[in-house]
């Protein structure tokens, strides 16, 4: 909630950047930002007020060919176990390459997590987030309109307990400038052979000039782990031992397509 005049600034010089240049090269752009009440990854509650800003790139090379690439940045307050509380900033870096094979689309994608941890001693005593690195490998098909995807992560730093996730979304069209938007994810821990979490999320997607959305949002996560969470797992790690219990979250984000 403090870096709000940096948040804008960002947004409007990445905004700049992509319009000056979506039409010379054939990229589609998306810029995105919004907050929410809480900031919950994996079913995992890692802090409060998320502001988050994004931008993504993406274009076909080839028949069925698509390589995307993207940069999210985060700021948040986290809590450690002692109750002492941090302000906090996170940019993840992503890239993925995906191949329509026409039973599914396979992709291939790789995400750096880069958390600001500047002071050790401060780390110590209010809890850090650690970097870390993942790949993932995922298959994704739409049936009867319903998007299904499958996808697993692989932590090539620390250890994310082998995380696996099936998603599944679907949109329903309610005029030519609203739709809503159904989604659901469900975490598995392959290497601890026990569900994690289901996270369901509505949202509504209001688009006020064309190629720009404002979507209003709550999700609901249900810890699934059953007390299985004894040490801090998955991506990234903490160290305090993290919240697991249900959470009612809500927010908004805006985006823009170039």
């Amino acid at each position: 909630m403090r870096n709000y005049s940096k948040l804008i600034g960002a947004l409007a010089a990445v905004s700049a950047l992509a319009a000056g240049n979506a039409s010379a090269i054939d990229l589609n752009y998306n810029l995105h930002g919004g907050y929410t009440s809480e900031y919950i990854f994996r079913g995992i509650n890692l802090g409060n007020d998320l502001v988050e800003a994004g931008f993504d790139a993406s274009t076909e090379v080839g028949a069925g060919l698509t390589v995307s690439a993207g940069v999210w940045y985060a700021n948040f307050d986290s809590t450690s176990a002692l109750g002492t509380e941090a302000n906090q900033n996170e940019i993840d870096l992503y890239a993925k390459v995906s191949k329509d094979l026409g039973f599914a689309t396979a992709s291939v994608g790789y995400i750096y997590y880069y958390n600001d941890n500047s002071n050790d001693i401060r780390d110590l005593v209010l809890g850090k987030l650690d970097d870390a690195q993942e790949v993932s490998f995922g298959l994704s098909r739409e049936f009867f309109g319903v998007n299904l995807g499958l996808t697993y992560y692989w932590d090539i730093v620390e250890d994310n307990d082998g995380y696996t996730e099936l998603t599944a979304s679907k949109a329903f069209e309610l005029n030519s400038c609203l739709t809503l938007n159904v989604g659901a994810a469900l975490g598995y821990l392959a290497e601890r052979g026990h569900l994690s979490h289901l996270t369901t999320k509505v949202s509504l997607d209001y688009e006020f000039v064309e190629n720009a959305r404002l979507s209003p949002f709550v999700a609901l996560s249900i810890d699934l782990s059953n007390g299985h969470f004894d040490d801090p797992a998955p991506r990234p790690t903490t160290s305090s031992v993290p919240d697991t219990k249900n959470e009612l979250v809500g927010g908004a984000m805006i985006s823009v397509d170039f």
